[in-house]
């Protein structure tokens, strides 16, 4: 018995071995027999992803369904899809090759990352006439769990979103079909597959391993990218697999965006974006009269800094004005006045304005809503493009570059120096909110640069008018019971299945921190060097600054004085017009309750900087802006900056016209000029005793620094007309 028990096994193994054998001698099929069906009754942006990703490997698509309503229902609704089945059934009646290979597939959700060749090896060596995608999840009939056969490894389940076999087996799969077009694709084949009767007739199998097939829905976690040569696979780690087809079913839509950003040659580390530039709108050429009309929405909604400095920005868009239309929404009330000035010089510049203030007390949504539908109602709004005050558009060309892009909502990438805050998220959590996608750190870093399919936008984006007014014709697109207005923005237009795309190929410019943003004061941005230091340095830092020790542009007036630029006119004009607002100026006499002791050995008409709350912020400008330079003119000498007095002077003819010979009490002094002489004022200037050397001429922002003691005995020269101003500091006292 046992010698005829191992003859009977080793028959067997040699039958198998022969099998495999003759498989492999099998001859391969030729390309040109596969077809691929899909069923797409609209253009979306899914169906075009689908079909560039075809084209990069000459599939041979034929689209069912086009110009149909869609009767299918979708993955959020119960079970539908047996639309799919209908006019597949009716497409396979007119192949009349019985040894055409069939892919059926769908395409919104669906990329392509191998080509035929390897498709049609992979089919063959499955042994089947047809061939299904697995899951890992059962859908959408739980209690059919136990009528399915057994693996001892792999996915155990049937997806309909994808399979292939010969058009000759495919007909038998799909003859029982007689089902409506919103009943179940899926619980259609499922009852075929698990019929052992017609599974065996039709010869059907499951792609249980993904090596043809890889479902996402409950498999997101299996699958990471392959980088390879030059272009990028999704490789299944659970089965160690390269799958020829990605499918993004159930509610894996947006991860499979994110795959889409590589797969198949979209990004590579050898060629960067191999997409950017494909379907552009070049505006290189055209005449300005005949450039898209855009609307842009600006959109105030809290006390925001530097919004005077935005209008600028706006201003100097590469953009012909008559081309633009402004919406302006402001809910601010501390911000009417820097509207008002802009439009009062600028707006007629325009196409057409519409402003709506405060008074209409809109909230959130209900301004973007509104913004967003006068585009709707204006027929030759071609874009609008939505701008948050907080935004620093650095980049004039801006505009036109996301117009050239070519894309139904795209964004450029905008974040906060220093942190990785950005205006897109990468991913979602769970439930809805932010989550960091693999990439998202190298995108905001610049490591990764390219045009990006993205979860979600804020603060600056442009949308394509005719997307407004066919995908996103709901007029309630920023309002949700749950979310907030940006994120229901987001996710109307995902569910939708409208892409949103950020872009980082140019640098665009930035956001503020709107955090701390007081309005006490008359110049309240004087007071942002803290939570905006770059925006801060570009609106009161003097444009030459930074060459000072480059270019040496450092004068010596006189022995061991030093005399450079410092401050913009408008950091000096707010600084004068901060202490003039605010009022309180000395008496000019030697009792000063304000310093240590109460006396004041050589008084002045002067404000402190702590009299108005601006003590911190000026001894960051010290630190920042004079120490460095300090450090430079007198070697060995490092500062802190300590600095206990630091005040406005004004200089009047009537009032304190001058200041008696005197030392300060200082290792160091600064002196910034505030105003010009001959414009502001007549006479005045700083007269160093020992080395008779005067400097009669302060120039507007320009600051002198120079020793405190002992050798710098100086005065103040009469100012003869007009009103003399002058920041000091006496630092290291």
């Amino acid at each position: 018995m046992r010698t005829e028990a191992l003859t009977l096994f080793c028959w067997i193994c040699l039958s198998a071995l022969l099998i495999e054998v003759n498989c492999e001698q099998q001859e391969a099929i030729p390309e040109e027999n596969l077809l691929v069906f899909t069923v797409a009754t609209k253009e979306t942006d899914g169906f075009r992803r689908f079909m560039s990703s075809a084209k990069v490997f000459n599939y041979n698509i034929k689209v069912l369904g086009r110009g149909e309503k869609w009767r299918g229902g979708t993955y959020m609704s119960p079970p539908a899809g047996g639309q799919k089945v209908r006019l597949l059934k009716s497409a396979l009646e007119k192949v009349e090759k019985e040894d055409q290979v069939i892919l059926f597939i769908d395409s919104y959700d669906v990329i392509f990352s191998s080509g035929p060749k390897e498709l049609l090896k992979k089919f063959q060596q499955a042994k089947h006439r047809v061939v299904f995608s697995a899951e890992t999840l059962i859908w959408p009939d739980r209690h059919l769990e136990d009528k399915y056969p057994y693996f001892t490894e792999g996915k155990r389940f049937l997806g309909s979103g994808g399979f292939i076999g010969y058009a000759s087996n495919l007909k038998k799969l799909v003859a029982d079909w007689s089902g409506k077009d919103a009943d179940s694709d899926q619980l259609f084949y499922t009852k075929v597959y698990i019929n052992p009767e017609k599974r065996i007739q039709i010869n059907i199998t499951l792609d249980n391993k993904c090596r043809i097939f890889q479902n996402l829905n409950g498999a997101i976690d299996e699958v990471v990218l392959k980088f390879e040569d030059g272009r990028v696979r999704a490789r299944n780690v659970a089965f160690d697999t390269l799958p020829v087809i990605v499918h993004g079913n159930g509610p894996t839509k947006l991860h499979l965006n994110y795959l889409g950003n590589y797969i198949p040659r979209v990004w590579t580390f050898e060629t960067g974006c191999t997409v950017c530039d494909e379907d552009q709108r070049p505006l290189t050429g055209v005449k300005e009269a005949d450039y898209p009309l855009v609307l842009i929405g600006i959109f105030i909604q809290q006390p925001t800094p530097f919004v005077t400095v935005f209008f600028e920005r706006l201003l100097n868009l590469k953009y012909p004005k008559d081309r633009l239309k402004l919406f302006i929404y402001n809910h601010e009330p501390h911000h009417e006045k820097h509207v008002k000035s802009f439009l009062e010089v600028h707006g007629s510049e325009y196409r057409a304005v519409k402003v709506v203030g405060p008074e209409e007390e809109l909230d959130t949504a209900q301004s973007r809503n509104l913004g967003a539908d006068v585009c709707r109602q204006d027929v030759d709004c071609e874009y609008y493009f939505s701008v948050d005050v907080e935004v620093v558009l650095k980049n004039p060309n801006t505009l036109t570059i996301l117009i050239e892009q070519n894309k139904p909502i795209i964004a450029p990438l905008i974040g906060r120096p220093g942190k990785l805050w950005s205006n897109f998220w990468g991913a979602l959590s769970a439930d809805g909110y932010y989550a960091r996608s693999e990439d998202y750190v190298d995108i905001v870093q610049g490591r990764r640069v390219g045009v990006w399919n993205v979860p979600y936008i804020t603060s600056l984006y442009l949308i394509k008018g005719s997307v407004l007014k066919t995908e996103l014709s709901e007029k309630d697109l920023f309002n949700s019971a749950n979310l907030d207005a940006d994120m229901a923005f987001c996710h109307t237009v995902r569910n939708q299945g409208v892409f949103m795309y950020i872009t980082n190929r140019h640098q665009f410019g930035r956001i503020l921190s709107t955090e701390n943003y007081q309005t006490s004061h008359l110049h309240n941005d004087l007071w942002q060097i803290f939570e905006n230091p770059m925006d801060w340095e570009e609106r009161y830092i003097h444009e030459n600054y930074s060459r000072i020790m480059k270019d040496n542009l450092i004068e010596t007036p006189c022995p061991d004085v030093y005399w450079f630029p410092i401050m913009t006119d408008v950091g000096c004009n707010h600084l004068v017009e901060e202490m003039e607002n605010f009022g309180q100026w000395s008496g000019g006499s030697n009792s000063d309750t304000r310093i240590q002791g109460g006396y004041e050995n050589v008084p002045t008409i002067d404000i402190h900087m702590n009299q108005i709350n601006y003590e911190k912020e000026w001894h960051q400008f010290l630190l920042e802006y004079i120490a460095p330079i300090t450090e430079k003119m007198y070697p060995g000498y490092y500062t802190k900056c300590t600095s206990y007095l630091n005040f406005v002077v004004r200089y009047k003819p009537d009032e304190q016209p001058l200041l008696a010979p005197h030392h300060d009490a200082s290792t160091f002094t600064i002196n910034l000029a505030l105003n010009s002489k001959d414009t502001d004022y007549q006479g005045g200037g700083c007269r160093f005793l020992r080395y008779d050397c005067s400097i009669q001429a302060p120039r507007k922002g320009w600051a002198l620094m120079h020793p405190g003691r002992l050798t710098h005995y100086h005065e103040g020269l009469p100012t003869t007309g007009g009103t003399r101003y002058i920041a000091v500091s006496f630092v290291d006292p």
